[in-house]
């Protein structure tokens, strides 16, 4: 069996979504738990990915709270990988286009996360992962002016990187139609390249929202598959998604598992985005197996190894879905699909 990528579950799905005016939060711990007795002919998952926001976590928490939560994830046999910065206004953070004020929110709430992923990184429960973010605006309001609103999110990109070279982290941008300056896959690489900081600034690629960068999604000009385009036509899905791995894959550092019904879907107070779904739903798009080796190979269809671990997205699921134990013995089962057609071992 291959041992590389590890497999990671998310946490934020228990968050992401939920509050008063959805469904209530899913507690950390059980989170952890249903990850940790999650089994597929013996095959566990390796780790977790987090979300560093309320209510699962106080971002400026003492050092010994970081350590309780090493000691929680360590002890049903998990590791950390990746963290997602909170960088939004509603979890302390700002606009990385706004003003002084709000880009100054931005920067301290990446500060923090980076120093916590130091800390993790420092006590020996965090072998891999970068520090996701993004640009914390709408569309609609990066379009009023996109070419100096892109440079502004640049500008606030470039001192982030700056803070995480200081901790030793990476940073990876997610791509989602919802995110002003990032939402279509031509927006996202234009800001990749202003930057111009690909040892420490890379791209996040989450199969579910990539999925619609191919249909132009807030950003109908920058749609890759025809108008008229059927999802019975799998030349041309297949033919699409080369195009689109082929822009980004260059600067892909870390990759989001996931499933995708080709529509958008918001909960709460989250805007509409990706619908994730789960892996074998009836109107699914995506060959989870088949269209990650996308990513995880290049053009010549030689594997990378750039991601050490691959994380599952399944934001936005019910409450009902994520408590139920056997979804996460399926979406394990599609994990371990990935790492059979794509994995590899640390002596081959």
């Amino acid at each position: 069996m291959n041992q590389f990528p590890k497999l990671h579950n998310a946490t934020w799905p228990g968050v992401v979504g939920k509050g008063p005016d959805s469904e209530p939060p899913i507690d950390l711990e059980i989170m952890l738990d249903m990850t940790a007795a999650a089994s597929v002919s013996g095959t566990r998952f390796d780790g977790i990915d987090l979300a560093l926001f309320e209510p699962h976590f106080n971002l400026d928490a003492p050092r010994d709270e970081w350590k309780r939560l090493a000691d929680q994830v360590q002890s049903r046999e998990l590791v950390i990988g990746s963290l997602v910065a909170p960088v939004w206004p509603p979890t302390g953070g700002g606009s990385a286009m706004g003003d002084q004020q709000e880009r100054s929110r931005f920067l301290s709430q990446v500060r923090k996360t980076c120093h916590v992923a130091q800390i993790l990184t420092e006590i020996g429960i965090k072998p891999y992962g970068v520090v996701r973010i993004d640009s914390a605006v709408d569309p609609k309001t990066w379009s009023a002016d996109p070419q100096q609103n892109t440079r502004r999110i640049a500008d606030t990109f470039g001192q982030a990187c700056d803070m995480a070279e200081d901790h030793g982290q990476q940073l990876a941008a997610e791509g989602e139609i919802c995110w002003g300056g990032m939402h279509s896959w031509r927006n996202m690489l234009e800001l990749l390249q202003l930057v111009e900081r690909p040892q420490t600034l890379g791209f996040q690629a989450d199969m579910a929202h990539t999925l619609l960068y191919l249909l132009g999604l807030n950003a109908v000009e920058d749609r890759i598959l025809p108008e008229d385009f059927s999802w019975e036509d799998n030349d041309a899905f297949q033919t699409g998604l080369r195009y689109l791995t082929d822009k980004l894959r260059p600067w892909t550092i870390d990759f989001h598992v996931a499933q995708n019904d080709a529509t958008v879907k918001g909960a709460g107070s989250h805007d509409k985005t990706g619908r994730h779904c789960l892996p074998g739903d009836p109107d699914a798009k995506l060959d989870i197996a088949r269209d990650s080796g996308h990513w995880l190979r290049d053009e010549q269809g030689t594997l990378t190894k750039r991601m050490r671990h691959i994380c599952w997205d399944g934001c936005m699921f019910t409450n009902e879905t994520l408590l139920n134990p056997d979804t996460w013995n399926e979406i394990l089962a599609a994990m371990i699909s990935v790492r059979e057609a794509h994995g590899w071992s640390e002596n081959g």
